[in-house]
């Protein structure tokens, strides 16, 4: 687990040196006309809000299951107020291992900072089921970093852990995916 938290962060300081800042309005200085002279050219400005579907690579692990891999889908809506970020998505991921196929949804509420025009660091909270085997529950709680690279696709590292309501099984699942903003 350490190696793909390892990689994760890898995954998120790399975005973050490659983002840079960038200045949400046009840096001006005043002149004696009623114009101003702009002297830095607008940046791209990617807008967060709307809808997005995406697609993404995971890696679980949990005592009983131990290290699961798979693919899943998600879709969801986001909002913007200013420079915080408030969205829900419901995701459906299947994980493959030495025991068998097994399924898991679930629904998220996330909450965000936007770094710059183009990063959002955000937390996420929600509700996970198996949809095979124990059908165990669990209350999710975790976090990532969206970049969009751009104004269409964003790029995503998350963690989440799944504390169980129903059975035993902790999780750990860390996703890397891409979103397709409509």
């Amino acid at each position: 687990m350490r190696r793909f938290a390892g990689i994760a962060t890898l995954v998120l300081l790399s975005a973050l040196a490659a983002g840079g800042a960038r200045a949400a309005d046009l840096i001006s200085y005043p002149t004696s006309t009623a114009q101003q002279v702009p002297i830095a050219p607008p940046s791209a400005k990617s807008s967060w809000d709307g809808f997005y579907a995406g697609v993404f690579g995971a890696y679980q692990r949990s005592p009983s299951g131990g290290d699961q891999y798979g693919l899943g889908v998600d879709i969801g809506v986001n909002t913007t107020f200013n420079f915080v970020l408030a969205g829900a998505e419901v995701s459906v991921t299947g994980l493959g291992a030495g025991s068998g196929v097994n399924g898991y949804v679930d629904v998220l509420g996330r909450g965000g900072l936007l770094l710059t025009d183009r990063a959002v660091l955000y937390a996420a909270a929600g509700y996970g089921i198996e949809t095979s085997g124990t059908g165990q529950g669990d209350a999710l709680l975790g976090g990532g970093l969206e970049y969009a690279i751009t104004d269409a696709v964003s790029l995503r590292a998350q963690y989440l852990h799944g504390f169980p309501v129903s059975g035993s099984n902790a999780k750990d699942q860390v996703t890397l995916g891409a979103q397709f903003h409509f």
